[in-house]
């Protein structure tokens, strides 16, 4: 039976309680993140939409202190609508740290200084095009990436005038994701009702029985804690290995070589990939790894075949297919704004006329404050961008790419379920190889590579993170969301500034060089090998690009609109969407492929009963994946050990 309560009796959720664990959980993440991947080197708990990190200290918060507050009286635990609170804050921290920013901006902008060599001519062909202000002097670069001298202290005054510039563009970008989420909210949820397969876990701990105890029946549930034993069991094996050497290691994934060793097929097993693959319908889990299986064909023929291009991109291995997934990426947000143009509308009459006969009250920011939010914020960055040496007419065509990519990885993730993913092809790429580096030249390639802080290895962000919250709060928080947008703000302030300062601190504490290799060694030069590489060989449009992502806007059309007219088609165009992201969908798609054919042979013989019945099962293998990551990363901050990481989705 269901317990939720009904929309007109909800209260809100924002009290000062739940403002303050939220807070506290944010910051928990702000500064853990990058401990846990800077010093430890362990499991990394903001890398990826699953937001781990935000999981975790909710479990351990629901379970544990919810539950002793409500044993000494029911009263002092947190209602349901104070959890999505503090829940939505944890997510929305985690879409900062490590991938989301932080962990690129401070690398990125020292590392301009810090890694420019005779050999690499950075002094020549970038560091005249770098506006005033965008990165710190030399010295706090050097000590930045090697350390501080014995006695000395962190230079905050520094970084006082980068951080002055970087911040307000940071705050614009996301204040942009999200009004457009505000935008999209009600086609995505109400309408189109898509899945939201990362936010079921958390609401699935929050639900109350129909009498509510000091312990909701999530964590009351057999089936869910047989689902949690079986990751949480394997990764202590596996990090009690890491250990000591007589514990036996279990290995979870292998490769398979294809097509004369020119592709292969990744096998892993990701528990928490799953368990959100059993939350999506069945087309597209099938899709997903179908898709996954064509891409493999195709690079593997084309291999064989000796069909290559000779163009270089960062974060795409297969420059054909990649340009493929622009393709369908573009077709799949155009196509689906087209679908919601009536809704659009009128969120367009709300916000220019005021049209009393559309209702906004149930958004967490009015139409109106919506859109007029988003025209500043985009005019805001476009104005940076081409004060950092953008060419005007470069500005327009790069925020379409970019908020096009933003918009576009989270349908895939909100639909799909896909914890794991990227861009098929960054922003910067795009307009590269669309129109050619020689009309660009190097000022604007600088400055393009100065977004590579974020927008391009973007594996979380917070227009996801948005997307999943309003889900939260369309389930229990009824029409009174206006406050959760301002929790929101608290959240994304509170993450800048614990991780900015976390990172800034380890870094010159430890020196950047001996941390973690990606973010301080190999990351902060991509931006500018790319500029370096595209001023020193300046092209025009890639024709083969061109001709790729048309072939991926017509692929990806025909899915769609055979979706749309034929009801027993059974390929869904997401799948098709992230196949893309070559690596990481090769990465789970096995994954996938194992949910599917459970839930296919659920359905078929047990149906919907049987089906509801084995959801927590599944519910608790993504729980216990993420519980057993964080329990040894704590027992690995009290006993030293670095290199400890057992998460991966």
């Amino acid at each position: 039976m269901s317990t939720s309560t009904p929309h007109a009796t909800r209260q809100s959720g924002i009290t000062p309680r739940s403002l303050l664990v939220g807070s506290l959980m944010t910051v928990c993440i702000g500064v853990g993140a990058p401990y846990s991947n800077m010093i430890l080197r362990g499991s990394n708990f903001a890398l990826d939409f699953s937001t781990a990190g935000a999981i975790f200290l909710f479990f351990v918060f629901v379970l544990g202190a919810q539950t002793l507050l409500r044993l000494v009286h029911p009263a002092l635990g947190l209602r349901r609508e104070e959890l999505v609170v503090v829940y939505v804050m944890a997510m929305v921290g985690c879409a900062i740290p490590s991938m989301g920013l932080t962990e690129y901006l401070l690398p990125v902008t020292a590392g301009a200084v810090y890694y420019a060599t005779p050999e690499n001519d950075w002094a020549t062909v970038v560091h005249p095009f770098i506006r005033d202000g965008l990165v710190p002097e030399p010295r706090a670069a050097k000590d930045f990436y090697e350390g501080l001298p014995e006695g000395a202290s962190v230079p905050w005054e520094a970084w006082v005038v980068p951080l002055a510039h970087w911040i307000p563009l940071i705050l614009a970008v996301y204040l942009a994701m999200i009004c457009i989420v505000v935008v999209l909210r009600r086609p995505w949820i109400e309408t189109e009702r898509l899945n939201f397969p990362l936010v079921q876990v958390p609401s699935a701990m929050i639900e109350e029985g129909p009498r509510p105890g000091a312990l909701n029946p999530f964590f009351r549930n057999p089936v869910m804690w047989a689902g949690f034993a079986i990751p949480f069991v394997i990764g202590c094996v596996k990090a009690l290995h890491n250990y000591y050497d007589f514990f036996p290691d279990i290995v979870l994934d292998t490769t398979v070589p294809l097509f004369r060793g020119t592709t292969q097929q990744k096998i892993a097993l990701s528990f928490p990939m799953v368990g959100f693959a059993y939350l999506v319908n069945l087309d597209i889990a099938f899709s997903i790894w179908f898709f996954n299986l064509v891409g493999r064909v195709q690079e593997g023929t084309f291999g064989i075949l000796g069909v290559a291009s000779t163009e270089r991109l960062n974060f795409a291995s297969f420059p054909i297919f990649a340009h493929q997934g622009m393709g369908a990426m573009i077709v799949l947000v155009l196509l689906g704004l087209w679908t919601a143009r009536g809704h659009i509308r009128r969120v367009a009459r709300k916000a220019l006329r005021g049209d009393p006969e559309v209702d906004d009250s149930d958004e967490i920011l009015s139409y109106r404050t919506a859109v007029l939010g988003l025209l500043a914020s985009a005019l805001f960055v476009g104005a940076w961008l081409w004060r950092a040496g953008m060419a005007l007419w470069v500005v327009p065509i790069y925020l379409f790419a970019m908020f096009l990519l933003f918009a576009g990885i989270t349908r895939v993730v909100a639909e799909g379920g896909v914890a794991a993913t990227r861009a098929p092809l960054i922003a910067s790429d795009f307009v590269t190889s669309g129109f050619g580096s020689a009309v660009l030249g190097a000022q604007t390639l600088t400055a393009m590579g100065f977004t590579y802080v974020w927008a391009a290895d973007i594996r979380t962000f917070v227009m996801a993170s948005c997307a999943n919250g309003l889900k939260l709060a369309q389930e229990h928080l009824g029409r009174r969301r206006r406050g959760l947008f301002w929790a929101m703000v608290l959240a994304i302030g509170l993450s800048l500034v614990s991780s900015i300062w976390a990172v800034m601190y380890w870094s010159y504490t430890h020196g950047g060089v001996n941390l973690e290799p990606w973010f301080f060694l190999s990351g902060p030069q991509v931006p500018f090998n790319f500029v370096t590489r595209e001023a020193a060989a300046p092209d025009g449009p890639d024709l083969v690009g061109w001709i790729s992502t048309g072939v991926g806007a017509v692929v990806m059309a025909v899915l769609m609109l055979a979706r749309q007219h034929f009801f027993w088609w059974p390929l869904h165009p997401l799948g098709y969407a992230v196949s893309a992201s070559t690596y990481l969908t090769n990465h789970i798609s096995f994954s996938v492929f194992l949910a599917w054919l459970l839930k296919a042979v659920i359905l078929k013989y047990g149906g919907p009963t049987l089906y509801r019945a084995a959801r927590p099962f599944f519910l608790g293998l993504i729980a216990g994946q993420f519980t057993v990551a964080g329990v040894w990363l704590v027992i690995d901050h009290f006993t030293g050990m670095s290199g400890n990481s057992i998460y991966w989705v």
